[in-house]
């Protein structure tokens, strides 16, 4: 079994991975591919490469390997084909009330009702992305009264309108991110099914001059169509009468990235001491030493947490341990090195030893103990950015053992 990220999966369908490179600039090496993911609930925009192991290095230029290397990810967990039809469903009962003069409470309380009308929006919104006019028709949405009226197109877009332009600042946030010019994209990959919104391929088209947006695969099915590719050529598989031998001996290399920073809480106020940055690279391993903050103390505990807040109550716990057998001495004299080994599925290893003793402890997590769903990595990152503090997390036992740990520059 081999684990393959979305945005990658999603160029195996588009063929991006045997497309020639550029032929000149100093990307000849590889394609910069956007994957612009817009689903039903959440958008998600990841910016990825796609070369040869060792660019332009002839030992590596004929052995079928392509690398595929996420440069960053962003996105928006509040944006999605059902946040559209929400600003129809508030349009349509704002009209209705205004043509009937009844309450906006009594009209909201039926939920029987509005799902009925969330049904009906969401199918003019899916007409509207093949037709320029469509209707939306419920009966006896209150007190027996029944809602006709037309939606145009237009009067959409106009109601999303702001959706439509958090859409384009995530693309400029992932090119921010990955520190890229629009301009050296070469290719923008439509997934999820709203992303056959003609507004968001006509704002995608403009934002990125003009260029062709590959979005001929099924939205709703590219990942699972690319992820089936590739398991198809990794089985060897010789049924299929399209598959040639440069297929067959292809090997995809995943290179992905951490989506939140990962690091350990420190100092007596709960401040986030980052040893792995966001958007790193993985695998990854990085050490940073740190000290004590209490004269002879012997034991030191490490929380661990993922997030972009500088405060770890912002931020996710993801486990803790304990190293015993700290030299006791003057505080700010132990030598304490942390590592964090991050590995390419998902697997956090964190070491701690005293420098001193050669004490040493270790714990390890996984993709399933504690970690951020997507939407939640999202979330904590524009959360972070807006210095929202009014989150209220409950807190464990673990604050009694917080703050006895200090970086050692």
């Amino acid at each position: 079994m081999r684990i393959i990220n979305e945005p990658s999966a999603a160029a195996i369908a588009y063929g991006l991975d045997k497309m020639p490179p550029p032929a000149s600039g100093a990307d000849a090496a590889g394609r910069t591919v956007l994957i612009f993911d817009l689903g039903g609930g959440t958008l998600d925009v990841s910016l990825l490469n796609i070369a040869r192991p060792g660019n332009n290095s002839s030992s590596n230029s004929d052995n079928g390997s392509f690398e595929f290397e996420v440069k960053a990810v962003a996105g928006d967990t509040h944006l999605g084909g059902a946040d559209f039809d929400n600003a129809m469903v508030k349009h349509c009962i704002n009209e209705f009330i205004r043509k009937n003069d009844v309450a906006e409470d009594g009209v909201w309380s039926n939920q029987k009702a509005i799902r009925r009308l969330r049904s009906a929006c969401e199918r003019a919104k899916r007409l509207l992305s093949f037709t320029a006019q469509t209707s939306i028709e419920v009966d006896s949405l209150h007190d027996g009264v029944d809602f006709c009226a037309k939606m145009s197109r237009s009067r959409f877009e106009e109601l999303n309108k702001e959706l439509f332009g958090k859409c384009v600042k995530a693309v400029e946030k992932c090119l921010e991110d990955a520190k890229m010019d629009k301009s050296a994209v070469h290719d923008v990959v439509l997934v999820g099914g709203s992303s056959r919104i003609p507004k968001v391929q006509s704002m995608l088209h403009d934002f990125f001059q003009e260029k062709k947006l590959r979005h001929s695969v099924n939205p709703d099915e590219a990942v699972a169509y690319g992820a089936a590719i590739q398991a198809s050529i990794l089985n060897g598989d010789s049924d299929n009468a399209d598959a040639d031998a440069d297929d067959k001996k292809r090997v995809m290399i995943l290179r992905d990235i951490t989506p939140l920073s990962l690091g350990v809480e420190i100092n007596f106020d709960h401040t986030m001491s980052v040893v792995i940055p966001r958007n790193t690279f993985i695998p990854t391993k990085n050490t940073r030493r740190y000290t004590t903050l209490y004269d002879n103390q012997i034991r030191v505990s490490f929380p661990v947490f993922e997030g972009e807040s500088a405060s770890t109550l912002d931020n996710n716990l993801l486990g803790k341990f304990v190293l015993s057998g700290v030299l006791p001495a003057p505080r700010g004299v132990p030598q304490i090195d942390v590592t964090f080994d991050f590995d390419t599925n998902g697997v956090l290893h964190v070491f701690a030893e005293d420098m001193g003793t050669g004490s040493k402890n270790n714990n390890t997590i996984t993709n399933h103990s504690g970690r951020l769903k997507k939407e939640d990595v999202e979330r904590m990152s524009r959360e972070a950015r807006s210095y929202n503090r009014k989150r209220k997390r409950t807190r464990s036992s673990l604050q009694m053992n917080s703050g006895n740990l200090v970086i050692l520059e």
